[in-house]
């Protein structure tokens, strides 16, 4: 008994150890969807983000995977089974890679590319970012900065209907900044 004890007083040790090394717990924080998100940034003091997104084309990610040519281009590289349910098309289509398992009952692989792509998974600042910025980023808040380093996870190479990819040009139709500018 006295052994186990000391297992699992090391094994809690370490543990904390981590989390305080790496200044973050967002391996606990689970997927909302973007209804959650849209609450505050529809409209207003939020900011639009939500509306911008509702207009973009990663709102449609996931529904393109149902379409006759999706079909065609799995076909043709060879994936068997449906896109939307093949790990090579869900990973760029759907928040979480579509087989994510910290989930929550609110998400749905439906929604496509959400705000959860680019900032994280929100279960553990959706209620704070508003409020209080740095701890919303210790809780697992990510890219508050332009930055191409997400986009090109999947606007590569590597996907079958790339065809470049511009920064800039893209960054302007999905841009969702409160400042004015």
């Amino acid at each position: 008994m006295e052994v186990e004890m000391r297992i699992f007083t090391l094994s809690l040790g370490t543990l904390i150890a981590l989390v305080l090394a790496t200044g973050s717990t967002t391996a606990q924080n689970k997927y909302t969807g973007v209804k959650l998100c849209a609450a505050c940034h529809k409209t207003g003091k939020g900011g639009t983000a939500y509306a911008v997104w509702e207009k973009s084309q990663h709102a449609k990610a996931y529904e393109t995977l149902l379409s006759d040519k999706a079909k065609k281009i799995a076909k043709e590289k060879g994936i068997k089974g449906a896109p939307s349910e093949s790990e090579a098309c869900l990973k760029c289509h759907v928040a979480g890679g579509g087989v994510a398992e910290n989930v929550e009952k609110t998400f749905k692989l439906e929604e496509g590319v959400t705000c959860e792509v680019c900032h994280g998974p929100a279960s553990g600042y959706k209620i704070i970012h508003s409020k209080d910025l740095k701890k919303a980023k210790a809780a697992g808040l990510t890219k508050l900065e332009k930055s191409a380093e997400s986009c090109v996870t999947c606007h590569n190479e590597e996907s079958p209907s790339f065809k470049g990819f511009k920064f800039d040009e893209m960054w302007a139709k999905i841009e969702h900044s409160k400042k004015k500018k």
